[in-house]
């Protein structure tokens, strides 16, 4: 019999396309999101049917009929303005503690995907053990929910939390505020990309058909270990400077210029479009490398996208 899969936060950017890969795969899932984003999608997709609903409100006896759960339900950037953030990321975590206690008592398979971001700043490469220094809220907030899961986990219930490289790539619901999609549309829609930084910061990527991938991987998975916490997701060679990565975004779009903000004040651009308050003077200390070791290891026949090739192949550049 083919397992349930339930994927909470179906019509987000992640959610969306795995509902796809999931449908694709011959899994039987059921997708449930709040529809903040219902209208904004390319295509026909199979999560159109998803049932709308908050994920703080979703029931015992609704999550029982599932194998696995993946709770991908989540506010993707800091609040602005004068939100309040605890009490904008406090929900969040309320309501994922929630589901995961569920599962544990229903012997459910948890799935959360957290961040890479949780590491900070990493004058060396980091590691499952190294340790961890988040930046912005939404950063912090994906610590917590971490270090509550673990609070819940035993024998009987280990939660898999997978630390995901930046995500880029096409999706149904696609992102335009992660940095390499941000950048592929800057590129094709004005022939300019604009840093708001020197671009000197290192950040690791995944191409979000790996991503789901990988979260299949895990479904299929019979037996669990304590090595799936907080488990680093990604590869080696897809860390990159941020100046580096646009060069390699140039080479499909060579009409294209870069420009700097700092550089450029007569830019005609809407600056909150562009602009990142965690970016002082150019410089963005949130700068990390990430060791893909332990991954490679657990998933030996896995293999990840690279750079060059997901640009090209998810852009049709």
């Amino acid at each position: 019999m083919k397992q349930k899969i339930l994927v909470i936060g179906s019509q987000g950017y992640i959610g969306s396309k795995l509902m796809v890969i999931l449908k694709n795969n011959n899994f039987l899932c059921e997708g449930i999101d709040i529809g903040y984003f219902k209208k904004g999608k390319i295509g026909k997709i199979f999560s159109d049917q998803d049932r709308f609903g908050d994920a703080n409100k979703i029931s015992e006896s609704y999550i029982k009929k599932f194998k696995t759960v993946i709770q991908l339900a989540d506010f993707s950037n800091d609040s602005i303005n004068k939100v309040n953030p605890k009490k904008f990321y406090g929900k969040t975590k309320k309501y994922t503690i929630k589901i995961a206690k569920i599962c544990k008592k229903f012997n459910i398979k948890f799935i959360y995907p957290s961040s890479c971001s949780v590491y900070g700043i990493g004058k060396k490469a980091l590691d499952e053990k190294s340790s961890v220094n988040p930046q912005t809220y939404y950063s912090k907030n994906k610590l917590e929910i971490e270090n509550e899961l673990l609070k819940l986990s035993d024998d009987r219930f280990i939660p898999i939390i997978l630390r995901l490289a930046t995500v880029f790539g096409f999706s149904p619901r696609i992102r335009f505020d992660v940095v390499i999609n941000m950048f592929i549309g800057m590129a094709l829609s004005t022939k300019k990309i604009v840093l708001n930084s020197d671009g000197l910061a290192w950040r690791p990527h995944h191409y979000i058909d790996d991503v789901c991938k990988v979260i299949i991987d895990f479904i299929k998975i019979k037996k669990l270990k304590r090595e799936y916490f907080s488990l680093n997701v990604g590869a080696n060679n897809n860390n990159q400077k941020i100046i580096s990565m646009i060069k390699k975004i140039k080479k499909y779009i060579p009409n294209c210029k870069i420009k700097f903000l700092q550089n450029n004040q007569n830019l005609k651009i809407n600056d909150d479009l562009i602009r990142d308050r965690k970016i002082i003077n150019g410089k963005d200390k949130r700068t990390y490398i990430i060791k893909f070791d332990k991954i490679k290891k657990i998933l030996k026949n896995r293999k990840f996208t690279n750079i060059d090739y997901g640009v090209k192949k998810q852009f049709w550049i």
